[in-house]
């Protein structure tokens, strides 16, 4: 569904992404695992266009997307996430989720003086949807509450039922376990299987939280010093001597493997 090609980042001296080529195949959930400075962020910067590679490609569904600014993507179903969620605090939960489809007549001041029946209805749909939303996530008893007010995991997962207010193709998602405790955790991970099971979406995931890897990707894709150093099954992932090196170093990598 998205494919990178011979991907080069590089910030002065620093070489973020260094020639990083991998797949992800359609309706896979895919890790993206990696050190700290691995390149994971960058390359997920560059996939949503929101950072232009030095050189590669960033294909979508076969097509060259490359130059295509990051709403152009998105409107193409590629969407993104963020480690720290992006919500509007001061507005309610609801509110929220009816900001994200584009297009509405109420955007134009126009349309709600002359077309006031046109965008009544249409707030209309878009509130149905938003509920359906909120009642996928389980959150509909914070509906109207501001979403500033929400915890970590609550957050996480009103950024992903924002994308459940698009028509997403493929999901990038930076860090969803980050800050989140393990009750809600359980909860985010079911939700991602049944988007991808019952809807269709592709997902490519970042997460320093192995366990959730493991329950949820494959394959599993890693990243070191900007490149592809490996990808597999977490089974494969875990026993693979040059993973252990990356994350570990010599000595302690040596350690984990006696162990």
């Amino acid at each position: 569904m998205i494919e990178v090609e011979n991907i080069v980042k590089t910030f002065g001296g620093l070489r973020a992404v260094d020639g990083c080529s991998f797949s992800v195949p359609r309706d896979s959930i895919t890790g993206l695992i990696g050190p700290n400075g691995a390149g994971k962020s960058t390359l997920f910067n560059i996939a949503a266009g929101s950072l232009a590679p030095d050189s590669g490609r960033v294909l979508l569904d076969g097509e060259d997307i490359t130059s295509l600014p990051a709403h152009q993507r998105f409107h193409r179903g590629l969407v993104r996430t963020f480690q720290i969620p992006h919500e509007f605090g001061k507005m309610t939960v609801i509110e929220n989720l009816m900001l994200v489809p584009a297009g509405q007549s109420g955007e134009r001041v126009p349309n709600t003086l002359f077309r006031f029946a046109r965008v009544r209805r249409e707030e209309h749909e878009v509130r149905e949807r938003a509920q359906d939303v909120l009642e996928f996530l389980q959150l509909t008893h914070v509906a109207n509450e501001l979403a500033g007010s929400l915890s970590g995991g609550q957050k996480k997962l009103l950024e992903l039922g924002r994308t459940m207010m698009t028509d997403a193709r493929v999901v990038l998602l930076d860090e969803p376990g980050a800050g989140v405790n393990r009750t809600l955790l359980s909860h985010l991970a079911e939700d991602i299987r049944r988007l991808n099971r019952e809807r269709g979406y592709t997902f490519c995931i970042i997460e320093h939280d192995m366990d959730l890897i493991a329950e949820l990707c494959d394959p599993v894709v890693v990243m070191a010093q900007g490149s592809v150093l490996t990808q597999g099954t977490m089974d494969e992932i875990r026993h693979n001597e040059a993973v252990l090196e990356a994350y570990l170093g010599g000595g302690a990598a040596k350690e984990a493997e006696d162990a």
